[in-house]
């Protein structure tokens, strides 16, 4: 029994639990009635979607819209909320409506789960990310089917209203419109554009945030962690608009045939939908190339820790520039907001980078040698959205090969549980040693 517990500890769980809801989802879109013709997917082809949509990604290898019925398009909804919720806090919402009472295991679960430093109010926090995910959820489908009411039938409306509000919350980037256009009809619009942007926003900061901001009224204060995200956020998506609107405007493929309010949203859009949601309104094959790196430095930075979003995280890559600007500065500690950093935070910093690298640039290599006929930026763009669980694509994905869509599938499941998982790992092995080696020196720089 020792050994079965300690093989089960919190990062194993969650890697397990996200595995078995990915296989139970591609197994229901294997079935007939998931599909329009009713022949059901492949199950290769099955389990690409199930991940993506678990994994909160967005690419996909065959159109969302116009290749499941409304049972396979619900499964996929279901899926997206569950994996941008986390598993965990899925089961503990069906654990409130059974009245079932949170262990002590299932609350270590949820920390890990939610990227929690304490289990100190854990389960409150809970409810109130759940609270807060139908509020918003609720919000956005009203606005939504409300615009989308004017293009199509109501019913279908509120039902598109639903599914896209649930799916750029929780920062999965499907959509129903078909064709694989996303939400290029609607760049111009600005009711859509900013609702999605909104929800896409919201999902990624991250529930602790969301609930400092809630209890700020009565604390009058916010944690350092709260404001390096905010401002990383403010200062990523904003700098990333102004880059993208001066590289596209004259691009008669994006900007330049929209008015200057379009060309203002479809910025704006592209910047905030590059830190992991996926959706478009700009067609991303048609990008020029400067748009298309800042797009890759974007997605592979990501959302912010315990939200819907992937990558390596804001708090990440304010961590590593903090500890460089340091460094320049000439001081041994890193200060955000008048409070010193620990070194385990730049180390778990670093190790979460480095990971990210080390598998962004294996998959890119392994693409372009199962892959041909694709310039490279094709294939660092592609694994490089897989790995922060964006599902931006400049058009590779339906044309992967059955390796390479292993590889993707690979590369969307660690980007969404890895650099989480294995920070943590590295926090729960971590041992006193039992003696210290003589300092060596090595040259850097």
């Amino acid at each position: 029994m020792e050994k079965i517990t300690a093989f089960l500890n919190p990062p194993k769980v969650l890697v397990l639990g996200f595995a078995a809801v990915i296989l139970i989802g591609a197994l229901l879109l294997t079935l007939p009635l998931s599909t329009e013709d009713g022949e059901g997917l492949s199950f290769l082809n099955a389990l690409f979607t199930a991940t993506s949509a678990t994994c909160v990604t967005g690419l996909v290898v065959v159109d969302t819209g116009s290749t499941f019925s409304r049972f396979g398009e619900i499964v996929i909804l279901i899926l997206i909320q569950i994996g941008g919720l986390g598993f965990m806090t899925f089961a503990t919402f069906i654990f409130f409506l059974l009245g079932k009472r949170i262990s002590l295991r299932e609350r270590l679960l949820l920390r890990e789960a939610l990227n929690h430093l304490s289990m100190a109010g854990i389960v409150r926090l809970v409810k109130r990310v759940l609270i807060f995910t139908g509020m918003i959820e609720l919000v956005g489908a009203i606005i939504l089917s409300v615009r989308f009411s004017l293009d199509m039938p109501i019913g279908r409306a509120i039902y598109f209203g639903i599914f896209h509000s649930i799916s750029n919350f929780n920062n999965a980037g499907f959509d129903l419109l078909g064709g694989f256009r996303s939400l290029t009809p609607y760049a111009e619009d600005p009711t859509v554009v900013l609702t999605v942007c909104a929800l896409i926003t919201l999902g990624g900061i991250g529930f602790i945030v969301m609930n400092e901001m809630y209890e700020y009224h009565d604390t009058k204060r916010l944690s350092v962690h709260t404001k390096v995200v905010l401002l990383t956020s403010l200062i990523l998506t904003v700098s990333g608009a102004i880059l993208i609107f001066m590289f596209e405007y004259g691009n008669e493929k994006t900007l330049e045939p929209l008015s200057y309010l379009g060309k203002g949203l479809a910025a704006l859009f592209q910047s905030v939908t590059a830190r992991t949601d996926g959706a478009n309104t700009m067609s991303i094959s048609d990008l020029t190339q400067p748009t298309l790196f800042l797009t890759i430095i974007l997605m592979f930075i990501g959302a912010s820790p315990g939200s819907t979003g992937g990558g390596i995280k804001t708090t990440t890559f304010a961590t590593l520039l903090g500890t460089v600007w340091s460094q320049v500065k000439g001081k041994e500690d890193v200060i955000f907001f008048r409070k010193r950093i620990v070194f385990d935070t730049i180390f778990k910093a670093l190790t979460v980078t480095v990971s990210g690298l080390f598998l962004v640039i294996t998959i890119t290599m392994l693409l372009s040698i199962t892959e041909k006929g694709h310039e490279f930026i094709v294939y660092l763009f592609e694994a490089t959205s897989a790995f922060g669980t964006v599902g931006l694509s400049m058009g590779l994905t339906p044309e992967l090969s059955p390796i390479g869509r292993v590889l993707i599938i690979c590369t969307m499941f660690a980007g969404r549980l890895g650099p989480l998982t294995i920070a943590f790992a590295i926090a729960l092995r971590r041992k006193p040693d039992a003696f210290r080696h003589p300092k060596g020196k090595i040259m850097i720089g």
